[in-house]
């Protein structure tokens, strides 16, 4: 049996795009003329904001937190994007929001960046990891608010 080098291992296990359909929930992104970079397309960093923006965004709208006096707030501990083909200002993106893992205080969202055509697949895809904390101690919660946990149970 012969040995894969790295370059077919990485081939073999790299993350590919996934069509809108893997998504239940979706949200808008207006791009903006500095969020282009000097190569003309949106700045990696961008796509971070945008996937907390999302998130953040759907659960502020859908009632499942109070960013301002909830007794809980969401802390990133993990995020990651890989990306497959250039988003570029005045691009408009979709967001796809789905839940892949609910935990006893943490949540793993992952994130896929649509651009205009929608008959492709994403351009990128990523997740973050949300551990949800007591709002004064900072340590985490015994448990998710149930009106979270509602909202989570729309996303897987």
């Amino acid at each position: 049996m012969r040995r894969q080098n790295s370059v077919q291992m990485h081939q073999t296990l790299r993350t590919q795009p996934e069509p809108r359909s893997a998504y239940p929930a979706f949200r808008p992104i207006g791009t903006r003329w500095g969020d282009n970079d000097i190569y003309g397309h949106v700045n990696n960093v961008i796509y971070y904001t945008w996937f907390d923006t999302a998130v953040n965004g759907l659960l502020i709208e859908r009632r499942a937190l109070d960013i301002h006096a909830g007794s809980v707030i969401g802390l990133v501990v993990e995020t990651r994007c890989n990306y497959f083909t250039p988003l570029s200002f005045p691009e408009p993106v979709t967001a796809g929001i789905r839940v892949a893992h609910v935990g006893v205080s943490s949540v793993r969202y992952e994130v896929a960046l649509f651009g205009a055509d929608e008959t492709l697949p994403c351009a990128a895809r990523g997740h973050f990891i949300h551990v949800y904390v007591d709002r004064a101690t900072r340590r985490p919660a015994a448990s998710l608010p149930p009106e979270l946990l509602s909202v989570l149970e729309l996303l897987k």
